[in-house]
């Protein structure tokens, strides 16, 4: 019998808010209506915002309060250029470790993300696309490159959200995920890593294209 999942604690709340644009960069984080907001009592606001500066999302300063972070175009180029070495290695030492339970739900997660590109649900896609790489992470049992990936991938968080929102962009990310999904099911630590190499190059492209073209004039 499966085990029900944690309930969601006042710092999963307010991360997913913050990563999903419902609080955008730069947005004031008012202790009292983040309560209200996540229905958690002050100190389990307060924790929150301690956890979650520590991951980059949230800034605090003293006399002006927490703001949600702003993450720069130039920012996030550079933490994904750190992802790619570090979830290229998630990804060999996942295809090295993966068991047929493993490969089902990698495929089976795969299949979900075909669904919402076909229906369109680019919300959904993105949330999925988050659950395969947690999904490589735990597989991969890498201690610290996961940890180092989890707080990277939160951190550039909102511009991956926007990421899966570009027309035609979806599709493109299905194909490279399928890649490496294949890797890890054919056992090929070198081809997996290469495909995630490949998928966040492409992500890296996106952005530096996102950052000539919104870089105001001189």
């Amino acid at each position: 019998m499966t085990e029900p999942d944690p309930p969601l604690t006042a710092t999963d709340r307010l991360r997913h808010e913050i990563v999903t644009g419902r609080l955008g960069p730069g947005e004031r984080l008012v202790e009292m209506q983040l309560t209200e907001l996540l229905g958690a009592g002050r100190g389990a606001v307060r924790s929150a915002l301690v956890e979650l500066e520590k991951e980059g999302l949230v800034t605090r300063e003293a006399n002006r309060g927490a703001t949600v972070r702003r993450v720069s175009l130039a920012e996030a180029i550079q933490i994904t250029e750190a992802r790619s070495a570090l979830e290229a290695l998630v990804a060999a030492h996942a295809a090295e470790r993966a068991d047929a339970s493993d490969r089902r739900r990698l495929q089976a997660v795969l299949k979900e993300m075909s669904r919402a590109v076909r229906s369109g649900d680019h919300a959904r896609y993105s949330e999925l696309n988050s659950s395969l790489h947690s999904e490589l992470r735990r597989i991969s049992d890498h201690t610290v490159a996961n940890e180092l990936v989890a707080n990277l991938r939160h951190r550039a968080a909102g511009h991956e959200y926007r990421l899966a929102l570009m027309p035609g962009r979806p599709e493109e990310s299905l194909t490279q995920h399928r890649a490496i999904v294949e890797a890890i099911v054919a056992g090929d630590p070198e081809a997996a890593a290469g495909a995630m190499r490949a998928h966040l190059t492409s992500v890296i492209d996106v952005l530096r294209h996102w950052a000539r073209v919104e870089q105001p004039a001189v």
